[in-house]
Parts: structure tokens; sequence; C-alpha cells
């Protein structure tokens, strides 16, 4: 009868099935060789291709306004008021073509074999990695700059899937994560302190964010 409370419905055989069936398609995506494994990194890498054409139309929207109006408006501006919406922001701007160029690709192949891993652990790593970067740049980020990029969530990314290889025993997210960094292993040392026009604070944030959320979001 209407107004009066409905007591929970009790599991039935058919949702601990359901629930079974749920939790085995998950372990088989995560397990390498698998059709259901190759079918998710092949749904994680069109996902991640289609995510950079909306950081380009980002970039051509910040040009047309004028270059720099987007990145003054919502990138990260240390230990200002006005700056700290950037946390949320700034990934996904970029100081002009060749530094969005230099972020796509590694964005794409990192991006890939995280979101493979399941897209509820993809959506929040990110962004723990998004505010880690982020609030630890706010906070000791080089006074009187504007950061802008999305590399502090590539280097969160790279620090996930090593992590992810340790915590979760997976020989396959440390052997790509190790392959990945071979592949820009010249990168790598934007994580210590430098003279270059770069915030090595949010890479190495980002790095320290992503094996923070490999342990949170470990899969159990």
């Amino acid at each position: 009868m209407p107004g009066w409370p409905c007591s929970p419905r009790p599991a039935t055989i058919d949702d601990m099935g359901y629930e079974w069936a749920t939790a085995a398609r998950s372990d088989e995506a995560g397990r390498f060789g698998t059709e259901a494994f190759y079918a998710s990194l092949g749904r994680a890498f069109v996902t991640m291709c289609a995510v950079i054409p909306a950081l380009f139309l980002i970039e051509v929207i910040d040009i047309g306004l004028g270059p720099g109006t987007l990145d003054l408006a919502g990138g990260i501006i240390p230990r200002s008021v006005e700056g700290i919406d950037g946390i949320l922001f700034s990934p996904f701007l970029h100081d002009g073509w060749e530094h969005l160029y230099g972020n796509a690709v590694p964005l794409i192949l990192l991006g890939t074999f995280v979101l493979a891993g399941g897209a509820r652990r993809f959506i929040w790593s990110t962004v723990l990695i998004m505010a880690v970067a982020g609030v630890g740049v706010w906070f000791i980020g080089d006074p009187g700059t504007v950061v802008v990029g999305a590399s502090g969530v590539i280097f969160g990314y790279l620090g996930l899937l090593l992590a992810r290889g340790v915590v979760e025993r997976s020989w396959w997210h440390f052997a790509v994560a190790a392959f990945i960094g071979l592949l820009y292993w010249y990168q790598l040392f934007n994580v210590l302190p430098t003279d270059q026009r770069i915030s090595w604070q949010g890479h190495l944030l980002g790095l320290l964010g992503g094996v923070v959320a490999a342990v949170v979001f470990r899969r159990r």
C-alpha cells in the first residue's frame, strides 16, 4: 500500500548469478591474453582517442578568444585565490600546439591501459591524481606563474601503472609502464627541480598521486 515502508528485496539466485558473472567478466578483462582483455583494451583505446579532439577543440577556442585567454582564466596560479579553480580546469588547457602535441600521444597510451583496468577505477583514479597534483601545485608551485597542461595526469598514470604492477602483483601493468617509461625516459627527469619553463612540481605530485591511486583503488 502507498505510504508503507518497503523492506529491501532479498537477494535471489538470479541476483547472485548476475553478480558472479559480472565479477568473472571483470576478472577476465584484467587477465592478459584473454578475449575480454583485448576487447577491453580496444574500447579503452577508442575512448582515449576520442578525448584528444576535445583537447584540440579547447585549444582552438583559446586561440579564437586570444592566445592564453583560457589558460589565464582556468590555469593554476599558485597561492592565489583566483587560480584555485585551475585544480579542476588546468589539465584540459595547454600552452600552444606544441605543448598539446607533446602530451597527446603519452596521454592516449597510458590512459588506454589505465582505462582498460575498469572505467570506475579510471575515473576515480584520475580525480585523485588531479586533486593531488593540482592542490600540490597550488601550494608549492612557483609564484607568479600560470600552470596548465595534462602532464601531471600523464605522470600520474605512469605512477599508477608502476604501482599497480607491484600492489596487484600484475607483471603486465608493470611491463607496460616500464616500456612507456623507456620510450619517454628523457621526460622522467622532469620530476626534478629545473630552470626550464615546466612545472616539475606538477609532474612529481602527479606521479605520487598515481601511486596513491593504485593503492586506494586496487583490485581486491
